[in-house]
This record gives structure tokens, sequence and C-alpha cells, in this order.
């Protein structure tokens, strides 16, 4: 094996391993390194490794180490030693260079196949280079307005690894790619993937106290890089990248965006007892937060480290993944998980105007990607419309999945909050010029209970995970319908489908984002667990069989998002105008609200009910009238009284969440007339859409 490579300067930028050609260029930064050695495997077959010391004098320009190799195969793997001091207690600075080091900026790390061993992180050179060409074959951003999304979160291994699946390749990008006809029929906008850059799975120390087993990290909300796709959720090992590639292409082919779930709040080398694997010991004070006087590691992320998010340095290597993943990658989108943390300066307090929250809205490259942020942190900074004044960012709201979840648990108090919410969160995000579409809605998520699980459960059962039952959130405003979990009962499985049903109802009809998790249109269970982040098995993966056993549900979900698709009616620009009208009362013509008579509201903390009619003639473009009639109420039916629908229309009941499907989703053309001040009766925990249709 060669090991006297053609040794040159190198260039400092860009940072990471380039292909030139003159040669592969190396460029690190490292402020507080005494030494800097680069070692590659120019033979991926074998084992044993060259290692090229940088001369400062030749290979460092201020505060970047770098090299040129000319001759070296591209095929290489390569990464880092690195000296300097160990003093984590005094200086900060932990520097062992007993470790070979990831690269940053590597777009690609070999890995094995998922759940083997990972013996190679800080043992072995395993960053690669990005070698392969791509033909995009004229594949551009589809730029779906935000106002206009649905979005599906989904976890790529869990989404096909079932058997039920029925796809090639299992819990890979090429299975997601294969279930896209379902995505497409279902009628969803954008998919966001669950973090899909390189973690180890095997970190996880807890056990399952009933088998024994040892758990995995599924979730993967650890990163070894900001870049590299994982490879374990390739079918190919050797081409990670291609494979990402061919599914982001033929999501845009079909119509989808794709936003991926990026963590940059944290890393996977944990606090002081975890590994070091690239930030730590490329230079530990500037990556990661640290107490000034312990010089320990600030913990806002409730996984042992918080990076340094407005360094400059760490700044530039977000803003490069940005880049790279939108650029290289065609994303769409990025979901920004405990994006709180961006806020927080080197001491860990909040400022006015994050530079890396600014840099990220009105970074040129990004200026068509959607931008989320999960607007809360582990240390109890909660920030739900009030994350960022710039009017780029829209956010997860927190407050859209209480509010509806505490009303359809029967809640009193609830129904104010409730129209607030279905109006689009006009106390969250109509100040600095923001729009309904800031508000992304959910119900459910990865984080908690699925929506079924969500009405079969009281408590959490997270005894699998090994922690005694003391993960997960006990705050789930859930209602177990009658039982505790598995049930018979047919009252118990129709109070269960009808509160389902009626939350779809509210979360496809309300203005904003809405977004659903993968699994919960066919009602996938977790058997109560609402913190799955550790369980690589059927508890995680989706069961294709149940959507066909529940395909009248699926049926549901899939009418409700092509009638909030066909009327822009619940998809409006901007907030419902109010006026005030008598007895100071807010009025508007543009969405009614009512208690159970026309012309009455009930704000009272004792009512359950709420409806409201939204006004087609209202839009510059005149959609139909739609009135919503909600029974929040978990044992009493509610009466309403019909208004008058616009412009001499007639209404026609086209959803009834309280009647057997298919009669719970009707065509307008086949909907039982209602008429002006006829009385409807809502059953509980159920809703009722009437649509107004022209009269000749």
């Amino acid at each position: 094996m060669k090991n006297d490579f053609q040794k040159k300067a190198g260039s400092p930028l860009p940072l990471g391993s380039t292909l030139t050609a003159r040669g592969i260029n190396f460029s690190l930064f490292s402020r507080h390194a005494q030494a800097v050695t680069l070692v590659i495997a120019p033979d991926p077959e074998r084992s044993d490794w060259v290692e090229i010391p940088l001369n400062p004098r030749v290979h460092k320009t201020g505060d970047i180490w770098h090299i040129l190799l000319a001759d070296a195969p591209p095929d290489l793997r390569y990464g880092y030693r690195i000296s300097g001091p160990d003093d984590p207690s005094g200086t900060g600075h932990a520097y062992d260079s007993t470790r070979i080091l990831l690269d940053p900026y590597a777009k690609e790390i070999h890995s094995p196949d998922w759940g083997r061993p990972r013996s190679c992180l800080g043992s072995e050179p395993c960053c690669l280079l990005d070698l392969y060409t791509y033909d995009w074959e004229g594949d551009r951003p589809l730029n779906i307005p935000l106002r206009d999304s649905i979005i599906y979160e989904l976890h790529v291994r869990g989404f096909t690894r079932h058997p039920s699946s029925e796809v090639s390749c299992p819990g890979t990008f090429k299975g997601v790619t294969e279930k896209i006809p379902y995505l497409k029929r279902l009628g969803i906008t954008a998919v966001e993937l669950m973090p899909v850059t390189e973690f180890n799975e095997n970190e996880a120390t807890f056990v399952n106290p009933q088998t024994g087993e040892r758990l995995k990290n599924f979730w993967g909300y650890s990163p070894l890089s900001f870049f590299a796709p994982k490879s374990g959720y390739s079918s190919d090992l050797e081409a990670p990248l291609n494979e990402f590639r061919d599914m982001v292409k033929a999501l845009h082919r079909a119509g989808i965006e794709v936003i991926l779930d990026i963590v940059y709040n944290h890393t996977a080398e944990g606090g002081a007892d975890g590994p070091t694997t690239s930030f730590r010991g490329i230079d530990n004070t500037i990556y990661y937060l640290l107490d000034p006087w312990t010089r320990a590691y600030l913990n806002f992320s409730g996984c042992g480290n918080t990076c340094n998010c407005n360094h400059p340095i760490v700044r530039n290597l977000i803003m490069d993944a940005l880049r790279w993943w939108v650029v290289d990658m065609h994303v769409d989108g990025f979901r920004f998980d405990l994006a709180s943390i961006l806020g927080r300066d080197v001491n860990g307090q909040v400022l006015a105007n994050p530079p890396v929250v600014e840099m990220i809205a009105e970074e040129p490259v990004l200026a068509d990607t959607k931008i989320i942020a999960e607007a809360w942190d582990a240390a109890g900074l909660y920030q739900v419309g009030n994350f960022s004044p710039h009017h780029r960012w829209a956010e997860w709201n927190g407050r859209f999945r209480d509010d509806v979840r505490a009303f359809m648990c029967g809640h009193a108090g609830m129904v104010p909050a409730l129209a607030t919410r279905i109006a689009g969160s006009s106390d969250l995000y109509q100040h600095f010029d923001r729009r309904p579409c800031n508000s992304i809605n959910f119900i459910t998520s990865h984080d908690g209970f699925t929506l079924v699980d969500l009405v079969s459960y009281n408590e959490k059962h997270n005894l699998i995970n090994g922690e005694d039952n003391r993960d997960g959130d006990n705050n789930n405003l859930c209602w177990n319908s009658g039982a505790e979990g598995p049930a018979t009962d047919k009252k118990i499985l129709g109070l269960r489908s009808r509160r389902i049903r009626t939350m779809a109802v509210i979360l496809l009809l309300s203005q904003g984002v809405p977004m659903l998790v993968a699994g919960d249109e066919f009602g996938r269970s977790q058997q109560g667990n609402n913190n799955a982040w550790c369980q690589d098995n059927a508890i995680s993966w989706l069961d294709w069989s149940q959507a066909e056993k529940n395909r009248h549900q699926v049926r549901f979900f899939r009418k409700l998002i092509q009638l909030r698709k066909s009327h822009p009616i619940f998809r409006r620009d901007d907030f419902f105008l109010f006026d005030n009208g008598p007895n100071d009362t807010a009025c508007s013509l543009e969405i009614i609200w009512q208690g159970l008579q026309p012309g009455h509201q009930d704000w009272s903390h004792e009512c359950k009910t709420l409806a409201f009619l939204l006004n087609g003639a209202t839009l510059e473009q005149e959609d139909d009238d739609f009135f919503v009639m909600l029974n929040g109420s978990a044992t009493d039916a509610a009466l309403f009284t019909v208004p008058p629908a616009t412009r001499n229309r007639a209404w026609v009941r086209i959803i009834d969440t309280g009647r057997p499907p298919p009669l719970d989703f009707i065509d307008p053309k086949r909907g039982d007339a209602v008429l002006y001040g006829q009385t409807v009766s809502v059953t509980s925990m159920g809703c009722v859409v009437l649509q107004s249709k022209r009269t000749r």
C-alpha cells in the first residue's frame, strides 16, 4: 500500500475534504490545537492506515489546518488526530490524540448496516468524500406555499421496517420511495423526516426489563454529523447520498416536498462521560457551552451538552450544512429541534436577536426554504409565538396541541382557547407581520402518544424503556374513553373512533399548517408508550395491515385532506378581521362564531360546545360557506340551530363523526339538506360540518 503521497500546502477553504483537479484538499478548523495529523486509509479493504502530520508553518492559515494530497485515491477514508491541552475543568480543552476524529464537514461517514457494532468511531478513519456525480434530471424545488402545505412526519426506518410494508428494501430511503403512491393518494404535500444525519443507534445503555434486550437510539436525535446522511438508512451502504437523492427526486416528481428534522442544539458526544468523536476533540471550548467557572457542560438540551450556536465558527458550520442540504441534496425545508437553544449566548442567556436565527431567515440560498422552529428547549425556555420576530420563521404550535387535546378530553373553560387556535392563533402570530401559516398545527408528533393512544390511555406505559416509567411527559392531556388500553366494548371503541375523527376535522379545517404523524390515519398504536425513542421494534414500526383494517379511517383522513386542498377558505393568507359589535363583542363577517344558537356566542367556563361559520363570499376568489359544529362533552349530545348560509345558498351535511363510516363523510352532491333554523344533533365528542351549495 502506498504511504508516500505527494503533499502540497493546500487551501484553507473550503472546509472539509474536496476533490480538485490538483488532488484532494483537506481543511479543518481548530483554534487551540497544538498539532494535527491527517489519518487516511488509502485502501478501504485494509485495516492499516497512513498518518500525515501537518506542519503548521506550511499547512496552517490562521486557525485552519490544511493539506492537499496530489495522488491519493479518491475512495480513501480519513480522520484526524489532534493534540493539545487536556484540562476539562480548567481551560475547558479536552484534546486526546489517541482518538481519530470525524471531520465536521464530512459528507459521508463509513458505517455498518443498521444495528451492527460501530467499532470505528474514535478508533479508525471513517470519513469519505462525496465522489458521486448525480443526474437530477432537471429536478427543481416545488416551492409549495407554506399555507398550502400538509406535513406528514415520519421515521425513515419505522415507516417501512415492518414486514407488512411489502417493500423491497424495508427501513430505507428506497423503502420510502416505494411508498410514494400511498403518500400521493393520501394527499399530503410534504414529508418531514425525523433525523437522517449519521448517529450511533447502539449508544443507548438502557435494557428492556421484560426481555433483557439492549435498546437502541431509534429516533436519532444524537447527531455525529450535521451533513452525512445515515448509511444505515440506505439499502446500498456504498451509496447513501445517491439513494437519499433518488428518494428526494422521486418525491418531488409526485409533488411532495422533503423537510428534514435537524438537530443543531447538541451532539452525540454527550456530557463529560460521553464519547469523543469529533467536536470535543477538535475545539471543545468553541463548539459547546461551558460553565464559565466550573467548565462543566451547560445542558439546555437534556442530552448532556449544548452547542454554542451563536459562536461565529459554529454559526458558519450550521449555515454551510443548511446550504449543502438545499443545494446538493435538494431538500425543501428544515424543522429545527429544540430551536430555542439557537437563541442562547455563550453563557446560555437568551439573546434578544440571536445572530444564527436571523442568519437562517436572511440567507439568500434558503429564501424559498421552509424553516420551522420547535420553539422550546429542555431547560424550560418556551417561546411558542415569540421565537423570532422574523416573518419567515414558522413554529410547531404547542398551544394548538394542548388546547385541542384539552377540549377533546371534555375539560371546562377551553372554548375561547379552541376558537383562537381554529382561527390561526392570532394571539401568537399576528404581531411582527406574521400570518396563520407561521403556525404549524399538530395534535400529535413523534414525541408523545400517537392519536389512537391519546384516546386509549390515561397514563403513559413506558416500562419497556428501562427507566421504571420515569421517562416521557406526565402531562399528556389524554383520556382513555372509558378503559385503559385495548378494548372490546363497542361503545368505547365508537367513542374513540369519534374523537379521533373529530380531532382530525379540527386539525385539517383550522387556519395554519396541519401536521400529521405517519400511521395516525390508520390508528397506529405504541401500546401507551409516549417516549418510544429507544424502541426499534413493532412499537415504532408502522403495521401496514392496519391501513387495510382501518381503511374507513384512512378514507376519512384522505377526504379531509382533499377538502382542505380544494377550498382556500381553510388556507387563508391573512388573519380574520374583527370589529366591535353589540355589547362590545368582537364580530367578523369572515368567521361568525356561535354557541348553540345563531347570534349568540358562549365563551363561559361551563360551555363545551362551539360552532363557527366560514363565509366564502369574503374571499377574493369566492368559496363555499362552511358551518362547523363541535361538541366537547364526554356524555351529552348538543343541539345546534343552523344559521343561514350566505348568498341564498342551501346547506348540506358533508361530515358527521357521529355516523358510522362511510356515512361520516359524504360528497356534497349526496349530502343531506339542512335548512336554516333547523336543529342538528351533534353527539358527544363529535362534530358535524355543513357545506353550502348553490340553489337554482
